[in-house]
């Protein structure tokens, strides 16, 4: 009937599937061009949107929505419909609506992980949300850091801006030592424009200090979203027998029967994870959590559910 939309075709259904298991860490690793491997995520998750919602999450992506009868076809999406089936219009402002700064922890410990590691989630992630933002007509500017800053690359909204991002994302090296808190501060004085903050990082640091940083962009009125990224071994600590476990930014060795303090470190960590949440919460700060076996869109939910709250 008119008007009525109609399940996918078989065809449709092959193609929603091929599109979006590129929201897998997993498959991801595996496309080495990170121009593509952003538009896959950010498509995938499009098409999820709309047809695998994410619970608890209620956003809108402005840039896009699906076809309605009497709108013109020039503004329709024709690469998301060979991939899906389903038409989507291309929507356009005038103006740039949001500033974004994402900055993403490079340093050693990042670089743990079995398949995908927490330093190739950053980098997907924040490749794919640049994308999403741009789409958006917003600017995005990204930094990077370990003991020192570097790359600083301030927001911009046009599209060739996206080459320029992805070409130092795509020539990253894990780096050194955490100075997590020194670091922030000399960002949140180069940022002093009021935008929205992206944090990518474990968050391996004093929580009092990762806070205090965190606040310093909130003194000057930035929204702020933290993105703390595990391994599913580090919150679980699931390893049999004896291991000897090595500190990637000091080199420690520490040899241990991880069963046998297990249960100790969970709640260690469980008890971390419930300060530094209360703390950011106090201080209007998002905090998500995020492994490196979960599906991109969950971030990008999160970020756009942000990003909704912040304009």
């Amino acid at each position: 009937m008119p008007g009525q939309s109609t399940p996918l075709s078989r065809k449709g259904d092959i193609r929603y599937r091929d599109v979006m298991r590129y929201l897998d860490p997993k498959v991801l690793s595996k496309i080495s061009n990170l121009e593509l491997l952003a538009r896959l995520v950010v498509e995938g998750f499009l098409v999820g949107l709309h047809k695998s919602p994410y619970h608890g999450f209620s956003v809108e992506f402005s840039a896009y929505r699906q076809y309605m009868q009497g709108d013109d076809l020039k503004f329709v999406d024709w690469k998301i419909w060979g991939r899906t089936d389903e038409l989507y219009v291309k929507l356009f402002t005038e103006e740039t609506n949001l500033r974004s700064y994402i900055l993403l922890d490079t340093s050693a410990s990042m670089g743990y992980g079995d398949g995908v590691t927490k330093y190739q989630y950053g980098i997907y992630l924040a490749a794919a949300m640049s994308y999403l933002m741009l789409m958006q007509k917003d600017a995005v500017g990204v930094a990077t850091f370990d003991t020192e800053i570097h790359n600083i690359t301030p927001p911009k909204s046009r599209w060739d801006h996206l080459f320029h991002i992805l070409k130092i994302l795509d020539s990253l090296k894990v780096g050194k030592r955490t100075k997590f808190s020194s670091c922030l501060h000399m960002l949140a004085e180069r940022f002093r424009k009021r935008g929205l903050v992206v944090v990518i990082s474990d968050f391996f640091d004093d929580r009092e200090e990762i806070v205090q940083a965190l606040k310093h962009f909130r003194y000057y009125g930035h929204e702020v979203i933290m993105f703390q990224v595990f391994t599913p071994d580090e919150v679980e600590l699931p390893f049999p027998g004896q291991i000897m476990f090595e500190d990637l930014e000091t080199t420690e060795r520490l040899l241990t029967i991880p069963s046998a303090i297990q249960a100790d470190y969970k709640k260690n960590f469980s008890e971390h994870q419930r300060l530094l949440k209360r703390d950011c919460q106090n201080n209007l700060i998002d905090f998500v959590t995020v492994t490196t076996k979960d599906s991109l869109g969950i971030a990008l939910a999160e970020y756009l559910a942000k990003r909704k709250r912040a304009m």
